[in-house]
């Protein structure tokens, strides 16, 4: 009975404390490798359940004859998967596969990148502020930025901004909560 109540008693907060202390699913004898590979995989399962559920939710409107129920999603955000034409049962799986796997990626990219950056630059500063969030974040975006379609200097540059932008407020924002 009293394993159940400190169960039940802990707080949100507590639970996502705990995040930080725990074992890591591959072991690379080093804190840096775990905490990328940990965040790398962890995100790329999100991205690839994010990917999937997307194009499940979009056919699922356009099979049931509903045209544009959803005004606001753009149309190059509808058409992820280019090749989910319905040609055929195998190439439509091919097509998603092929595109959730690279989202997966990226996804587990910006993870891995974001956590070994903020690790780093926590080891070499000796402090973990919003500045190692800026870096990191600005690197994280601009990396993104490259990897996919139509990269051009303005998106490199409005990425970073954002990514830096964002993992600073989130981290600025983690204190007050």
């Amino acid at each position: 009975m009293s394993n159940g109540s400190k169960l039940d008693s802990r707080t949100l907060m507590q639970e996502l404390r705990s995040f930080d202390n725990e074992v890591p699913l591959f072991d690379f004898g080093h804190p840096l490798l775990n905490r990328i590979s940990n965040s790398f995989l962890k995100a790329a399962a999100i991205g690839a359940i994010q990917a999937v559920s997307r194009e499940a939710y979009f056919t699922a409107v356009e099979g049931e004859g509903g045209g544009n129920i959803v005004p606001d999603v753009s149309d190059s955000r509808k058409a992820r998967f280019p090749g989910l034409g319905g040609e055929t049962n195998s190439k439509s799986l091919e097509a998603m596969v092929t595109n959730s796997g690279k989202e997966s990626f990226q996804w587990g990219l910006a993870a891995g990148l974001y956590s070994g950056l903020t690790y780093g630059l926590k080891e070499a500063r000796g402090v973990h502020d919003w500045k190692n969030s800026a870096v990191a974040g600005a690197l994280t975006g601009a990396t993104l930025a490259l990897t996919s379609e139509n990269s051009s200097h303005e998106k490199i540059v409005q990425s970073a901004i954002t990514g830096a932008a964002v993992t600073t407020a989130a981290n600025l924002l983690s204190w007050i909560f």
